[in-house]
């Protein structure tokens, strides 16, 4: 395992980090399974254990807890609160009120008494960021959270954070969490470039993006996978998009071969090749899946190899560019761009 530093935090990671969503009735993983996947982890040298309040409307949380139990002083444990806990219309986004109840929330379900990292999990364009910025610093002084950060900032929202924390004197977001692999490269023209400015610690979220990485889809395979059911669009091959995407694994599985590499090794050496990049986070379902992802700890792509890259899926390109969750909300509610 390779071991950056966090950000500016002093703080060490590893290239690799281990994302719970799939904990709970998401993955379908039991505790059990939970706990051997933790266990496995962080023998293969994984310290930092990434969670959030909505995944599993809290079970991921409570399931990492208990396979933690004992060893928190050994982890780097985040999570993240924000996106909707339910339907009542103040159990989300940013406010004083909203981040203090869901901390404790979280805390409890963590059985911990403080977290490393408290992550907002997505910008709140109804709280302004003076707001969330002046109760996570307060959190901060409490000793609940030991840092904060954002996860799925546009890039122009990061810089008015960091620009709010100055103007008013409050401690700033220092990592921040986006979606990024090979087939969605987006962020490498605004938001990395941003988060370098800035020496923000870089958590890359779905490195496998959501499986087309793994080496299981290919042409004239059964496109079948866990998520499927969940975001079924994502792997529906009549869709000129997830035709552009296999033609692109296809290359890409090449590639790979070429260079005695899995495909694993391939998605994951590349995200980790970045400089803005700290830590790429997997979030396997089983410890088959765990045990194959590790094997990509220590691979570091040569140049060849990320020009090979280069040609297939262009610099600073998504392929499924509507799959972005960090869209400015007037371009998604009419309402909002219409007098």
């Amino acid at each position: 395992m390779q071991y950056r530093t966090l950000g500016r935090t002093g703080v060490q990671v590893g290239s690799l980090a281990l994302g719970a969503m799939n904990f709970g009735r998401i993955g379908r993983t039991t505790q059990d399974e939970a706990t051997a996947i933790v266990d496995a982890a962080l023998d293969g040298g994984i310290n930092l254990i990434d969670t959030a309040d909505m995944y599993g409307d809290g079970e991921s949380e409570e399931m990492v807890g208990k396979a933690i139990a004992g060893r928190r002083d050994d982890i780097v444990l985040a999570t993240k609160a924000g996106l909707p806990m339910g339907d009542e219309r103040n159990h989300r986004g940013g406010s004083r009120r909203w981040l203090i109840t869901e901390l404790e929330n979280s805390l409890r379900r963590l059985g911990v008494d403080h977290v490393d990292l408290y992550q907002i999990h997505r910008w709140d364009p109804a709280t302004s960021d003076e707001e969330t910025l002046a109760v996570l610093t307060d959190l901060q002084r409490a000793g609940k959270i030991r840092y904060f950060g954002s996860s799925t900032y546009p890039a122009h929202r990061i810089v008015q954070a960091q620009w709010t924390a100055r103007e008013h004197h409050l401690r700033p977001f220092v990592t921040e969490q986006p979606s990024y692999s090979i087939l969605q490269r987006g962020i490498e023209a605004h938001v990395l470039p941003v988060t370098e400015e800035y020496g923000l610690g870089v958590l890359a979220w779905s490195p496998l993006a959501s499986g087309w990485l793994s080496g299981a889809v290919r042409k004239g395979r059964d496109i079948t996978t866990s998520r499927s059911g969940l975001m079924p669009q994502r792997f529906d091959i009549g869709a000129d998009f997830n035709r552009a995407r296999l033609d692109a694994v296809e290359k890409l599985a090449e590639v790979a071969e070429q260079a005695g590499l899995t495909m694993i090794q391939l998605a994951l050496g590349f995200v980790t090749a970045h400089p803005a990049v700290t830590s790429a986070l997997i979030g396997p379902r089983t410890t088959d899946h765990l045990h194959a992802q590790l094997a990509a700890a220590d691979t570091v792509l040569p140049a060849d190899i990320l020009d090979a890259v280069d040609a297939i899926v262009a610099p600073g390109t998504d392929l499924a560019p509507h799959e972005k969750f960090d869209t400015p909300p007037a371009l998604l509610d009419p309402s909002l761009r219409r007098r």
